[in-house]
């Protein structure tokens, strides 16, 4: 089978595999389709030492049940429609028995310990059906639009602890997909305004054309601090989330807080992380910090209802939908700025 293979040296390259033979209480997973990450494409650029050496990458995955093998739950059948919630833990740890199997201090996700869905065959492993992790999908048109459930429902668990309400002024830092999705959410929460603020003119021209209700600042051309400040009448934002992996806007994030605001830092960054975040600003401001990490499979179903209700609107954000055989050319344009949002399907 065709897969997209990512190695200890930081190449990526696509090769022949032999399709996975299951064990007990595992299945076989003919791949529909898996999107391409933002994680994916960190990985492209600069390498991972968090996935496992000869690893099939990709996380973002749906498709339909081709084998079930001893010990699969009765509920699954031959022919499900299903997704696969990537982060899977242990299920005997604190944050496993807490509900917060994303903070398992074993986990084990799809496309870093266990292969992905960047394949024509992916292997469910038995401890993804003992969380909980894998899900019938509801029957649609097309099922490429689930495989946005996984991003959706990273967003979901990071505003869980923001609390956000109807008179809160909402600033999201960064146009790619992941800060759509805030938006969207933000959006339907019926805030009062969203800002996104990103230093693209063509980002952010990309950006407005989904999200009309949604303010656009951008940092080349406006100090933005000073911009939300004017446009909120001087209090400054309610919430901010950095849906992107730069320390500045760490910064800049907390510098434009309310009083008593919140801050979500959602983008995690690579290389140094410190000397961003200013104390005294979260001491004497009383300002409220959030870290975030993955999701629970309970908020990849919620992401997956929304999506399936339309309450959040994903089609218009697949940019391209390219065949397995072409995904060296959909990261090349991803990453080249051409494409927000690219599906690799097998057709």
């Amino acid at each position: 089978m065709l897969s997209y293979v990512y190695f200890k040296d930081g190449k990526f390259k696509l090769q022949d595999r032999s399709i996975p033979v299951m064990q007990a209480g595992e299945a076989l997973l003919k791949v529909t389709a898996c999107s391409i990450c933002g994680t994916d494409i960190r990985t492209y650029r600069f390498g991972s030492t968090k996935i496992d050496d000869g690893r099939i990458i990709g996380h973002e995955v749906v498709g339909v049940i081709s084998e079930l093998s001893d010990g699969v739950s009765a509920d699954f059948h031959v022919g499900d429609h299903i997704a696969v919630a990537p982060a899977i833990g242990c299920g005997v740890c604190y944050s496993c028995k807490s509900g917060h199997t994303n903070m398992c201090d074993d986990l084990k996700t799809i496309g870093y310990q266990y292969d992905g869905g960047f394949a024509e065959y992916m292997l469910i492993p038995a401890q993804a059906f003992k969380m909980g992790n894998v899900y019938k999908l509801p029957q649609v048109e097309d099922y490429t639009i689930y495989t946005l459930s996984e991003p959706l429902a990273c967003a979901i668990n990071a505003q869980s602890y923001l609390h956000i309400g109807k008179e809160d002024d909402v600033v999201i830092f960064g146009s790619g997909i992941v800060g759509c999705m805030h938006a969207e959410l933000a959006l339907h929460a019926g805030v009062k305004n969203v800002f996104i603020i990103e230093p693209s003119a063509e980002r952010i021209r990309e950006a407005a054309e989904l999200l009309e209700k949604v303010h656009f600042i951008n940092s080349r051309e406006t100090d933005s601090v000073a911009e939300i400040r004017r446009m909120t009448s001087g209090k400054g934002a309610d919430v901010a989330i950095i849906a992107c992996s730069v320390g500045q806007a760490q910064t800049d994030g907390m510098n434009l807080l309310a009083k008593r605001g919140r801050i979500s830092l959602f983008g995690g960054l690579t290389g140094d992380s410190m000397c961003y975040i200013d104390s005294n600003l979260i001491h004497y401001r009383e300002i409220s910090v959030y870290g975030v990490h993955a999701s629970t499979p309970e908020q990849n179903k919620q992401a997956m209802g929304m999506i399936c209700r339309e309450e959040i609107c994903v089609e218009k954000y697949i940019s391209k939908r390219y065949d397995l055989n072409e995904i060296e050319q959909a990261f090349i344009d991803i990453n080249g700025g051409k494409v927000m949002k690219a599906v690799i399907v097998n057709r």
